[in-house]
């Protein structure tokens, strides 16, 4: 599934390709975007922006008429130079915009809905979000209060499904939740009411520098669309990429102890640990020794 680093990634070319332009042409292979089409044509409409919020993806016309989309597991847009052949089949697209010399193509996207400014904002799934670790307003002390309020309102939640769900914190998958963990020392099937401050603030600083450095290439003004492998140590080589995500029964790349992987939480999704480096018992100061080295690295 992608996460909010590719959202982002996503929504920041598509704002490049099509920010500020006139659509000339709509497609869709979905009833309901259809149904809006025929009513209240996109074509001589403006795109106003194009803006990331966690996972979801949103597309502003002018005329208070806003496209949102989520990939799931199998979305994915794309952008190409108008007339240029599809990488996909024609059968997978669900929506094609095209402005002047570009086109956007979402291919296999589960959920594409238009709004309004009104409607949206009785949208729960996209209003009720949790801070947005990769927004420009998101601060550390919002993401802490975030674990905070859920540690009180949750204690028994375990904090690898915390860290996934999208009204806690809006784009942390699966991969950064591995990662993060990892990075803090903590266990990640320990509960909430366990988890302390030093661990959530090292928690939080992981996660929005892991995922600010996965959005750094393409912020020049190319359109770029691909950047090569998700990275959260800082090896060029691209098989030493992850700290833990996928590395079942392979060496921890600090202590050398194997890497476990078990299923979690009602969605079953793959949890990846090192038993030293995350103990079920965290030493004393192990959150505040993790918050320090992290910062370490970021000071180099």
């Amino acid at each position: 599934m992608p996460e909010g680093d590719t959202i982002y990634r996503a929504a920041r070319a598509l704002q490049k390709a099509l920010g500020g332009k006139v659509v000339s042409a709509f497609e869709t292979g979905l009833a309901k975007l259809a149904s809006v089409d025929d009513d209240t044509p996109l074509v001589g409409r403006t795109v106003e922006k194009v803006e990331a919020r966690g996972k979801w993806c949103l597309i502003f016309f002018s005329g208070d008429l806003i496209l949102v989309t989520h990939m799931l597991m199998s979305g994915t847009w794309h952008i190409y130079r108008t007339g240029e052949k599809w990488w996909q089949p024609t059968n997978r697209m669900r929506v094609a915009i095209t402005c002047g010399d570009y086109q956007a193509v979402a291919f296999n996207v589960p959920i594409a809905e238009f709004h309004t400014a009104r409607s949206l904002e009785r949208n729960s799934q996209i209003a009720g979000l949790g801070p947005d670790v990769l927004a420009d307003e998101f601060s550390i002390e919002a993401g802490v209060r975030a674990l905070r309020e859920r540690a009180a309102s949750h204690p028994t939640d375990e904090i690898a499904e915390v860290l996934l769900n999208q009204r806690v914190l809006a784009g942390v998958g699966n991969v950064y939740k591995n990662e993060v963990a990892f990075a803090a020392g903590v266990n990640p099937f320990r509960q909430m009411i366990t988890i302390t401050e030093p661990e959530m603030m090292a928690m939080i600083e992981a996660s929005h520098k892991y995922m600010k450095a996965n959005v750094r290439d393409g912020s020049g003004d190319g359109i770029i669309t691909y950047t090569g492998n998700r990275r959260t140590t800082h090896s060029m080589d691209s098989s030493d990429r992850l700290w833990v995500y996928g590395r079942q029964g392979k060496e921890c790349r600090r202590c050398g102890a194997s890497i476990l992987m078990r299923k979690q939480g009602v969605q079953a999704r793959s949890t990846y640990w090192c038993p030293i480096c995350q103990p079920w018992r965290a030493s004393d100061g192990q959150g505040a020794k993790a918050l320090a080295a992290l910062r370490s690295v970021a000071e180099r």
